[in-house]
Formats: C-alpha cells, sequence, structure tokens
C-alpha cells in the first residue's frame, strides 16, 4: 500500500470492493489525492464523502485511464476492455484490491495461513466448508474474498488461518502481488465469463494462473477434471482429491486411500458434486497439517450456502429449489442429476455470454427432466430464446416439454402447470442474471418470493468475516 504514495492513483468502480479499496487507502495514506471512476447512480455516494482528495469523473476512456500510474479496478471490470488495453500500453498498471491485500501480506506470515479456493463450480461452498472445519479444529479463521467480504475490508486483522475464495477475475492477483501463498485449491474447469475473459482459452488461463504464475507452495486438485488432470506444475507440490489413493467417494461412502471414514448421504451437501468439495478440503486440511480424519465429522454441522441447490420448502405439494447461482450449462445438468428421480420442471437462461449449449442439449435425450422453461423470451441480450431453438427438435418428439417465458413470475407460473401431479420447480438457470437482476442473489430472492417464501431467511451466508 505504501507503494502508492506519490503515485497518480484512480479507483475503477464503486461497488463494495471498490468502496473497500478507497477505505483501506485512505487508512494508510491519508494525504493522497485518489480519482474515482463510477457511474452517475454511484457518485452520489462517492460526494457524500466529503474528501476534499477525492474527484469523481464519469468516463473511463482510455485516454483518461493513461493519465493514471495505477489503477485499482474493481473484480467486474475486465482488463481486457478496449479503453483498458489503451491505457495499459501507455504504462497504467491494472491491479485488483485482492492483489493490495497479498502483497500488504507477502512477508508477514499470513502467507504460511492462508488457503484460495477457486474452480468453475464449488469453489464458495468449498470455501466456506473449509473455513468450518478449520474452526473446528479450533483454528481463528477468517472468510472472505469474492464470497461476499472483499479482503481489504479486513486488512488490518489477523487470523490463524485464511480461506479466500477467488473468481477467475482475481486469481492473477496473486500472482501481480508478488505473494507466494502456502495452499491453493481448484475444484473444476468448465468455459464461463467469455464475455469477461474474452476466449475459453482465455478464461482457462486467468484461472489456473492461480497455480501456474502465483505458483503455489501446495497446489489441491481434482484428479477427476481432465483440465486440471493434465497440468504440470514443477514448482508446486500437487495433492489429489477424487483420487483411489487419496480422499474420495464410493457412492455415498466417503474414502481415504483404501480406508472408509463415513457415510455421506445425511450430510447437508446436496448432489454428488458437493461430497466432491468435501474431499477438496479434507485434502487441504492435510496438507496444512492437520487430523482430516477426525474433522470430517465436523461437515454434519455446516449450514448450506444460499442459492446453491437450496431447498426453500413446499406448497400445494411442490418442492422449489433455489440453485440461483448457476451461471454455466454444466451446473445446470449437475443439478438436474441431484433431481433425476423427481417429476422436474427446470427454469433456465439468462444473459447470454456466448457459452454453448450443445451438450446440454445433448444430454436432455437420456436424461431430461419432466419440463424445461426458457427464460427471457423476446428480450435482449437474454439466452433463453436460444436455447428454446436448440431443444425445440427434441420436445418435438415428446421427450420433454418445453415452454418459453418473459419473466421469472411467468416461468413460474408454466412451471407449476406442468406439474399438476406435484414434483419440483428447480431454478438452475445456468447463465448470468445480468439484464434482468443486479446479481444472482436478486434473482434467488425473487424466485424465493415468488415461490410463496421469505427472501430474507433464505440469503445470508453463515461464518463471514473472522470467527
Amino acid at each position: 500500500m505504501a507503494s502508492l504514495a506519490r503515485k497518480r492513483v484512480a479507483l475503477w468502480g464503486w461497488g463494495r470492493e471498490g468502496r473497500a479499496a478507497y477505505h483501506a487507502i485512505r487508512a494508510r495514506l491519508p494525504q493522497q489525492p485518489l480519482a474515482l471512476f463510477c457511474s452517475e447512480t454511484e457518485s452520489a455516494g462517492a460526494a457524500a464523502l466529503n474528501d476534499p482528495l477525492l474527484s469523481v469523473e464519469r468516463e473511463a476512456t482510455g485516454g483518461a485511464l493513461s493519465a493514471f500510474d495505477v489503477v485499482i479496478k474493481s473484480p467486474g471490470i475486465s482488463p481486457y476492455k478496449p479503453e483498458a488495453v489503451f491505457a495499459a500500453e501507455r504504462g497504467t498498471r491494472f491491479i485488483g484490491g485482492t492483489a493490495l491485500w497479498f502483497a500488504e501480506h507477502a512477508d508477514d506470515g499470513t502467507m504460511a495461513r492462508t488457503f484460495c479456493v477457486t474452480g468453475t463450480k464449488g469453489k464458495s461452498t468449498t470455501t466456506a466448508l473449509l473455513a468450518r472445519l478449520l474452526r473446528a479444529a479450533g483454528l481463528r479463521t477468517a472468510l472472505a474474498g469474492n464470497i461476499g467480504l472483499p479482503l481489504l475490508e479486513l486488512i488490518d486483522e489477523s487470523a490463524d488461518a485464511w480461506a479466500i475464495e477467488l473468481s477467475s477475475y482475481q486469481t492473477r492477483d496473486v500472482a501481480d502481488s508478488g505473494a507466494r501463498l502456502r495452499i491453493a485449491v481448484v475444484t473444476n474447469i468448465h468455459p464461463e465469463h467469455l464475455d469477461w475473459h474474452g476466449s475459453e482459452r482465455r478464461y482457462v488461463d486467468d484461472k489456473l494462473a492461480l497455480l501456474t504464475e502465483a505458483k503455489p507452495q501446495i497446489a489441491v486438485l481434482n484428479a477427476e477434471d481432465p483440465v486440471l488432470a493434465a497440468l504440470a506444475l514443477p514448482d508446486s507440490e500437487i495433492h489429489w482429491y477424487g483420487h483411489a489413493r487419496g480422499w474420495h467417494l464410493r457412492g455415498d461412502a466417503l474414502h481415504r486411500g483404501d480406508a472408509f471414514v463415513m457415510d455421506t448421504s445425511s450430510l447437508p451437501l446436496p448432489g454428488r458434486h458437493n461430497r466432491g468439495n468435501l474431499c477438496a478440503v479434507l485434502t487441504a486440511l492435510e496438507a496444512f497439517g492437520l487430523d482430516a480424519v477426525s474433522l470430517a465429522p465436523h461437515a454434519a454441522s455446516f449450514q448450506p450456502l444460499p442459492n446453491r441447490l437450496q431447498p426453500l420448502g413446499e406448497r400445494d405439494g411442490i418442492r422449489y429449489v433455489n440453485d440461483s447461482i448457476s451461471t454455466t450449462p454444466h451446473a445446470t445438468l449437475a443439478a438436474l442429476a441431484l433431481y433425476a428421480h423427481r417429476q422436474v420442471a427446470v427454469l433456465v437462461g439468462g444473459h447470454d455470454r456466448g457459452l454453448p449449449w450443445e451438450e446440454f442439449a445433448d444430454a436432455m435425450h437420456e436424461r431430461a427432466p419432466h419440463a424445461i422453461v426458457t427464460l427471457g423470451h423476446g428480450v435482449a441480450g437474454q439466452n433463453g430464446d436460444r436455447i428454446h431453438a436448440l431443444l425445440s427438435p427434441m420436445a418435438a418428439e415428446g421427450r420433454f416439454a418445453l415452454s418459453q417465458a418473459r419473466d421469472l413470475e411467468d416461468a413460474l407460473a408454466q412451471a407449476r402447470a406442468a406439474l399438476p401431479d406435484g414434483g419440483v420447480v428447480l431454478l438452475s438457470p445456468g447463465a448470468p442474471s445480468f439484464g434482468l437482476y443486479r446479481d444472482y442473489v436478486a434473482r434467488g430472492r425473487h424466485f424465493a418470493e415468488l415461490a410463496g417464501f421469505d427472501p430474507d431467511s433464505i440469503s445470508g451466508i453463515a461464518g463471514m468475516g473472522i470467527a
């Protein structure tokens, strides 16, 4: 943080991450002039600070950005945007708040107690479960990062262990910081966020930068993921899970090598993929030097995260499940697999970022739900109509009922009508919420409200922060 002094510094974005960066910098550098690029609606909040050393700019053009030595951008802003590329070519350095936190703690011993978790799916549950079991081991543990608490809000805090979730927007921040963390966990790699990264190849490279460029001492990897299984990491010690010699599942039975440890069928971890996340956590704990076998039963007290295959309850014989965080077709397939034994009407579709749905369509030949309702009919920027067109030939053969809805209220009505004898209405969109909702949380809350449940009662993540 001290290296920012006497540099021309700007913030880009005024969401929670942007505000955390501002307060962290101001606490350490009270006389540092700062510029802020943000939207018109955000500028009022910034102006209310009455900070004479903060200037608010409206338009983040390439020319405007290139006037600064360092731009601290919010995670949702892609460094591949033309204006960012223009400024970077002229010497402006773009970093995230995550990089600042890691750089601040690179040499104070914190890295020896830090776990970073990423992956296309499962990273939030894995990080929260990791924090739960670290606390069960008696360690004062921080749960932070992409899961909902910016690291810079904890810049002056200390902990025995840090469980940090990183999105693909943040993984390069660790390498940018120059810090070398102890343990990195990667759950899986599937195409996602192509609009931010620009291509599938760049998404994979950015995601894997946590391993290939940050070079953690220990890498905990999923042996069942083909991308991860093909990795060579000469600078890291690899610990595999999902492998017969390590922590893995045999049906519902959790094993450490050949040794049976426990039955997982009653754990609050819906779906085999979530129980695979438990294998990742136990592998990481073991690599850290803890007795993972004795800690495994504490998973029974884990509180599942909202919007992730979250059962809301039943109304008139219909069970409602909120999987709003599902933003890839692969995630939707995993959700359907969990309810393969039930009559299901699934709601799919959202912001179109170019992901292919052909694999999903192929899967419908063998394991289609009772009904599929596509969202966003006729709405610009939504992929529901594209999904509907892809699935129509199979629906015409009578494999499943298929319908289109403009919005979530309409979709829910159609899903209920498709289940006259009861069943499961599953919101698992396989796409982001942008265009119709602020984020997946708002989408999940609206689904709960439309289904007749209190959205406030289903939205909190337990254990955030240090405990």
